[in-house]
């Protein structure tokens, strides 16, 4: 799981930051790698063609006479090395087996062989730059030329002049270049620092305004906007987003304005058809009475018409109080009841305390709607019944903040495929079933029930077998009373098991 602290961590800004930076430190680092190449090259090639170009000017002036005498020639060496330039030299001279420095130090070890091939076959010498236990140093091998005859050609006399000149002062020069373009870069980084921030401000602004535009639109304000600046991709992605809220503005608007008109509709039509359907019952109840003394096909068509105007009037009582929950205006009465006798009392005015095993512990007492808990009872039990297998049980029982209702079949349990539906309004998985007693209503109206007294409700299989659904009502009642937040959502609740369970029985 990603903590809180770690998404903040490496959120945009920090990632924009780090990446100015990053670019900033890259774009530094070159520049100063750039930069102290060049410069060490320069500072470098600089000591080097001096060095060589007044070495090899003292070479030319020195003529020795031959034979040599190894005295006379150490002390023509310091005169050599009495003249160096940028930095003093150690003049070394090799002629034949003969050996001879101007210093004290040993420098024969910093001379390669390759040098010293190149200064006995060029007449023109050689020099090469040469790192000895850590030390630079620029070595020089050359030639010392004499002539034959007087106004002859030079010739070399087989006397190599060698000059070391250690490279303190440009190792020291190219370690300050390196020190500069260090402590430059820090505070170069430090300065960018704030122009990191600026930028990470300038993009981050509008998607902030687009954050908290959302989520004021995820709270239902359908009219926000965002303000556009510019003409940039921020400024077009908050032209986009207000065209697109205002679309969606104007459909949620269209499908309220269509649902309000539904529901009224609905409403309407219920209320139309209560006054005749009152009427119908009383003309099918006398019908009823008489039926024993009609012909048989004549009792037949009145029993027929007796039970479907029955269901009609069932269908009307059912939409009437789904508009009411619909239209958030259906309110609970509550009163402080024994659970036990409550469910005793919807099985014994149904007569069905016969068919159903009861596990109801006394002393159970809760605050609810009396009446729509018998409503809720009494449709899980009629379900269960008619679409289940006896032997059915009701089971009571109670935690530290709820009262749970069990309501338990023996029937062939519920399908895979209509679990996430049983809920529905109106939902039947087996089409050639529609003309069954149920109106469809019945769990949709016990779901609804439930959620008004703050409470839930789910359907699953038992491990027996059978269908179990399971109510859990708080003692403390609901939130707050009155209808649920927004229209009944159709499969809300626990699924089901594919059976036609939707009939009310208030």
């Amino acid at each position: 799981m990603r903590m809180p602290g770690a998404a903040a961590a490496f959120g945009v800004r920090p990632r924009l930051v780090l990446a100015f930076l990053l670019v900033a430190a890259v774009s530094a680092v070159t520049t100063a790698a750039l930069t102290y190449r060049e410069a060490r090259n320069a500072v470098l090639e600089r000591a080097q063609d001096t060095a060589v170009a007044s070495f090899r000017e003292e070479a030319e002036r020195f003529v020795p006479s031959l034979p040599l005498d190894p005295e006379s020639l150490r002390w023509d060496l310091y005169d050599i090395a009495a003249r160096s330039q940028p930095h003093p030299w150690i003049v070394f001279a090799e002629y034949g087996s003969v050996r001879v420095s101007s210093g004290d130090r040993p420098v024969s070890g910093v001379l390669t062989a390759e040098l010293r091939r190149s200064a006995h076959t060029s007449p023109h010498g050689s020099f090469q730059r040469v790192v000895k236990d850590g030390r630079a140093y620029l070595t020089i091998g050359m030639p010392a030329m004499t002539r034959v005859v007087a106004g002859g050609g030079a010739v070399p006399s087989g006397l190599v002049l060698y000059a070391v000149m250690p490279m303190t002062n440009e190792e020291a020069d190219i370690d300050a270049l390196v020190t500069a373009a260090r402590d430059g870069a820090l505070p170069g980084l430090a300065v960018a620092l704030v122009p990191a921030l600026f930028a990470a401000r300038s993009v981050l602004r509008p998607v902030r305004e687009l954050r908290r535009a959302a989520q004021s639109m995820g709270g239902g304000q359908l009219d926000t906007r965002i303000p556009v600046r510019g003409r940039d991709e921020m400024a077009g992605l908050a032209r986009t987003f207000n065209d697109s809220a205002a679309r969606l503005e104007h459909s949620v608007r269209e499908l309220r304005d269509a649902g309000v008109r539904a529901r009224r509709f609905a409403s309407d039509v219920s209320h139309e058809l209560r006054t005749p359907l009152a009427g119908m019952l009383a003309v099918t109840d006398v019908l009823d009475e008489d039926a024993g003394t009609l012909d048989p096909d004549t009792a037949r068509a009145v029993r027929l018409i007796s039970a479907e105007t029955g269901k009609l009037a069932t269908l009307v009582e059912d939409l009437m109080e789904m508009s009411r929950f619909d239209a958030r205006v259906a309110e609970l009465t509550t009163d402080e009841v024994d659970a036990a006798e409550a469910v005793r009392r919807t099985l014994s005015g149904r007569q069905w305390h016969d068919r159903v095993d009861a596990e109801l512990p006394e002393g159970i007492r809760i605050r609810l709607d009396p009446r729509r808990f018998d409503v809720i009872v009494a449709n899980l039990v009629g379900n269960a019944l008619r679409h289940g297998a006896e032997p059915v049980t009701v089971r009571l029982s109670s935690r530290a903040d709820a009262l749970i209702t069990e309501v338990r079949d023996r029937g062939p349990g519920i399908t895979a495929a209509a679990l996430p539906h049983i809920f529905d309004r109106f939902y039947k998985a087996d089409a050639a079933r529609s003309r069954s007693s149920g109106s469809g209503l019945g769990l949709a109206i016990t779901q609804e029930n439930v959620r008004l007294h703050g409470g839930t409700v789910r359907a699953r299989n038992a491990p027996g077998g059978g269908a179990l659904f399971t109510v859990e009502l708080p003692f403390d009642g609901p939130a707050s009373a009155g209808a649920p937040d927004g229209p009944a959502a159709a499969g809300g609740g626990a699924p089901g098991d594919g059976l036609d369970r939707t009939e009310a029985t208030a």
